[in-house]
C-alpha cells in the first residue's frame, strides 16, 4: 500500500472542496476513501462507499437545497485532522427556509481525517431540526 505525503494546504483543499462541490450539487464521493466513515446527527455512522452515499441520499431527500458561507469559515489543523467551523443557509423540501444567525438551524463543525489525498473520516456536527419544529422537547423554540 502506497502512502501519498500530504502538505496541511492540501488537506484543507480537499475538506474545502467536498464543501464546495456539496453546494454545487456536483459529484463529491471521489474525495472520500471507499472505507471512509460519515457521521451525521440523527443518522448515525455510515461505515463504507454504500453506507456514505446512502446517508447523502437520505438527506437530500429532506433538503431542498442549501450553501455554505465560505467567506465566514474557521479552519483548524493538526495532523490528518481538518476541522471546518461555518454557517449555512437554504431550504427543506417542504419549503421551510433556515439561515444561520436567523433562525436556530444553520452552525455547523466538520471534522475531517484525510490521508492519502482522501477523506478517511468526516463527522458533521449540527442541529438536523433546519425547520425548528421539535418544540415539544425544546419549548423556547415555539415563543
Amino acid at each position: 500500500m502506497e502512502v501519498k505525503v500530504m502538505a496541511d494546504e492540501q488537506r484543507k483543499a480537499v475538506a474545502l472542496e467536498y464543501l464546495k462541490r456539496l453546494d454545487r450539487s456536483e459529484n463529491f464521493f471521489d474525495l472520500f476513501d471507499d472505507h471512509a466513515e460519515v457521521y451525521f446527527p440523527k443518522w448515525g455512522i455510515a461505515s463504507g462507499r454504500a453506507q456514505f452515499e446512502k446517508l447523502f441520499m437520505d438527506l437530500g431527500s429532506i433538503i431542498a437545497r442549501f450553501k455554505h458561507d465560505m467567506a465566514y469559515v474557521n479552519v483548524i489543523q493538526q495532523g490528518d485532522t481538518v476541522v471546518v467551523e461555518g454557517t449555512s443557509y437554504g431550504a427543506t423540501k417542504s419549503g421551510v427556509e433556515w439561515r444561520a444567525g436567523q433562525t436556530q438551524a444553520g452552525r455547523w463543525c466538520d471534522v475531517f481525517e484525510i490521508r492519502d489525498f482522501k477523506i478517511q473520516r468526516c463527522f458533521i456536527y449540527l442541529d438536523p431540526d433546519y425547520e425548528s419544529a421539535d418544540t415539544a422537547r425544546y419549548p423556547w423554540l415555539a415563543k
